[in-house]
Formats: structure tokens, C-alpha cells, sequence
């Protein structure tokens, strides 16, 4: 599976299947902080992922 993640600006490479969630902590990324999309679309941290997925793990701005 390629990963993009936005806050490093890297893309990596790792075999996983399996839930969001379970990905972004083999990454030790909080879910709370990102967005995840796969192939294009935007999924929450219960949707699976596979070896054949793109993923972005884009960072969430927020202030006020």
C-alpha cells in the first residue's frame, strides 16, 4: 500500500489490511487530527483498507 502523509510530505510504502484506525496507529498518527482518503474518497477510521488502496492521510487546520 502506498501512504501519503501530508504532515511529513512523505510517501510510504507498508503491507496492511485492515481498519483506518489500526492503520494510523501502526503510523503513530492520532485519528483525531487527520483525514483519511482512499482512491480518491474520503473514509472514516472503521472503513478497511487494502494493500491495493492509495491512501492520503491529510492533516485537519482548525482555529477560531
Amino acid at each position: 500500500m502506498k501512504i501519503f502523509i501530508e504532515r511529513i510530505q512523505k510517501t510510504i510504502e507498508r503491507e496492511f489490511s485492515g481498519k483506518v484506525k489500526d492503520l494510523l496507529k501502526s503510523v503513530d498518527i492520532n485519528p483525531n487530527n487527520v483525514l483519511v482518503v482512499r482512491n480518491n474518497e474520503l473514509i472514516t477510521e472503521e472503513d478497511d483498507v487494502k494493500n491495493s488502496d492509495s491512501v492520503k492521510i491529510l492533516s485537519v487546520i482548525s482555529g477560531g
